[in-house]
């Protein structure tokens, strides 16, 4: 009796690491054709950060790094930053601080907002070079933290912070666990566990970001605090800063956002950047008009257009010298 509950639990148990394992094959054919957005997320994780020992930053880039991801290829530097090899002595350089709007999900690197601006930029100087400090699941806390730990040795003249409606929202370090970070499968699951999780108790968008933004939230408390930080510094290094406003790019007919927009300008304006909006590039166009793809909501190739043109005029200057 006692060997054959033990045959059939050997059975099940064989049984189940094969349909398992079957599973996990299918979905990796599946997903080889780099169009769902959750695995490919989950791929840039796994392919191209690094867990930080900052406890601020959660994760970093893998320098030196390259993966094709969302049917884009996606290369890193030693810095760390989307992009070729950093200029010697440049005559301006310009750091784009953000997420990974600014990074360029889904689009071209020559396609980005900073490969643009750059070639606006080289036709007034061709010695003018762009970076692209864009990092994935970052907010304000984090991009920041990241330039003062990692990149203030660039030594920028400008910096231009691309906000996102989003970089107010308080994150974990999150890196998650050995099967979610090894299987398909396991992360699937998870993702559909967390969105049946949400829906039951779902809030409006609106909703969600108008809680994001009250006064008493830690992220939003550690965002001015990180922005007034760069501020000061920017200030006290003669370095030239800014800020563009990225609008949310689920419904641009009818913004419901502009409440934000309203008040990091104001935050913004306190500390001394210079405020850009680019709401304007992208009000009326509906989400097939500017979606990297079906599903995943950051801004395409176009989008990114928009937006170079809307931030480089703010930074063209007649005269780009830097007294330090």
């Amino acid at each position: 009796m006692i060997k054959r509950i033990a045959l059939s639990a050997t059975l099940f148990l064989l049984s189940t690491i094969v349909a398992l394992g079957l599973a996990e094959g299918i979905l990796r054919v599946k997903n080889s054709s780099m169009k769902n957005y959750d695995i490919e997320m989950w791929r840039y994780a796994k392919e191209l950060k690094i867990p930080s020992p900052d406890p601020k930053l959660g994760h970093d880039h893998v320098k030196q790094a390259e993966a094709v991801l969302q049917s884009v290829n996606i290369r890193l530097n030693d810095w760390g930053l989307r992009g070729g090899p950093v200029a010697a002595h440049p005559s301006r350089r310009i750091l784009f601080l953000g997420g990974s709007i600014t990074l360029g999900w889904g689009v071209k690197e020559e396609d980005t907002i900073t490969a643009r601006v750059q070639r606006i930029l080289r036709e007034q100087d061709p010695n003018v070079e762009v970076l692209n400090g864009g990092v994935g699941n970052y907010n304000a806390e984090r991009y920041v933290e990241r330039f003062f730990t990692r990149l203030k040795s660039l030594n920028p003249t400008d910096i231009v912070v691309h906000y996102f409606v989003r970089d107010a929202e308080k994150l974990d370090a999150g890196g998650g666990n050995a099967l979610l970070r090894n299987s398909e499968l396991a992360v699937t699951l998870w993702i559909a566990a967390s969105r049946l999780a949400e829906k039951t108790g779902e809030a409006s968008l609106t909703q969600h970001y108008a809680d994001v933004y009250r006064e008493d939230q830690p992220g939003f408390v550690e965002m001015k605090a990180s922005l007034r930080k760069l501020a000061d510094y920017a200030k006290a290094n003669g370095i030239r800063i800014y800020l563009a406003m990225t609008p949310d790019v689920h419904n641009l007919k009818q913004y419901q956002l502009g409440f934000i927009h309203d008040l990091v300008r104001r935050i913004a304006e306190e500390d001394g950047y210079q405020y850009v909006d680019l709401l304007p590039a992208f009000r009326g166009l509906s989400p097939e008009d500017v979606w990297a793809m079906p599903g995943d909501p950051h801004p395409n190739a176009l989008g990114h257009e928009l937006m170079a043109k809307a931030v480089a005029p703010l930074l063209m200057h007649e005269n780009v010298s830097i007294t330090r």
